[in-house]
């Protein structure tokens, strides 16, 4: 990514915080980033933070930018964009990290024909750690498509997907999926302090194990099933609570959450194509 290109991001919250640490961290320079909010005091802090132009306008920061990064509510979208689409830079790129809207949406509300790369990253980009679904429209370039991912790259691993529905499933998944870790730790955590451990104890155990079976997973060359099995020994106490999670149908329970997310995606999705 040239550092001539401008990055305007339209929403200074925890996310655009998150992309515009990332991009800093790689060396782009903060005179090619912007910020538009409608929130002041946040605008100040991102000022503060970074050194950047900040913006009240949308339509103002758009006439400067290359790549506008829609890092705002998914119901206030379309009003969004209904500001910015007579002040869109010609060949300007979309990238939106707003949960549930289609592209073929955001483009209707943009006037139609626009580059457009819809994203779901989740919170671990907070911390440079996150993991991010892609999907680029028909109107997306090659060159446009690889711009986007070295913004998304810069706090998270990114995997493009060829049909947006399946941007659905990714929500499901990873956007969703840090909560479902968060339960299973906090679970764990109150069943240590039932067992007898102090509760601080208990949640640094939980913690401590969830972050290391993560780093052995990503850097094992065994699949989870196969990382399961070797820490599971016959008759062991691993095998006696991995029995007790299948006797409560524990993988039937994680596929039926997973659904749920999953169809609320497209609820979402649905319901403010219609707005």
């Amino acid at each position: 990514m040239q550092n001539s290109t401008t990055i305007g991001f339209i929403g200074a919250g925890n996310m655009a915080y998150a992309l515009i640490s990332g991009l800093v961290d790689s060396d782009f320079s903060t005179k090619n980033i912007k910020v538009s909010d409608t929130d002041k005091a946040l605008l100040s802090l991102r000022k503060e933070e970074f050194n950047l132009e900040i913006f009240t306008d949308n339509a103002a920061l758009a006439t400067k930018c290359d790549v506008i990064v829609l890092a705002v509510k998914p119901q206030v979208l379309s009003l969004v964009c209904n500001d910015l689409k007579d002040n869109l830079k010609s060949g300007s790129l979309i990238v939106s990290i707003a949960a549930g809207v289609r592209s073929h949406d955001i483009d209707r509300w943009l006037g139609l024909n626009k580059a457009i790369v819809r994203t779901m990253p989740n919170t671990p980009a907070l911390l440079g750690k996150g993991v991010t679904g892609m999907f680029a429209n028909e109107n997306t370039s090659d060159e446009q498509k690889s711009l986007a991912e070295k913004i998304l790259k810069s706090v998270s691993h990114c995997l493009w997907v060829e049909d947006e529905n399946m941007l659905d499933a990714v929500t499901a998944l990873s956007g969703s999926g840090p909560a479902y870790l968060f339960l299973m730790m906090e679970s764990m955590a109150k069943a240590g302090v039932a067992l007898g451990l102090d509760e601080d104890t208990a949640q640094t155990l939980s913690i401590q194990t969830a972050l290391g079976a993560s780093m052995m997973a990503d850097q094992s060359v065994d699949s989870l099933h196969e990382l399961r099995a070797k820490v599971t020994s016959p008759n062991g106490t691993t095998q006696a609570a991995i029995e007790s999670f299948q006797d409560q149908n524990f993988e039937t329970m994680v596929a039926h959450a997973m659904r749920a997310a999953f169809d609320r995606a497209k609820e979402i999705g649905s319901e403010l194509a219609d707005e």
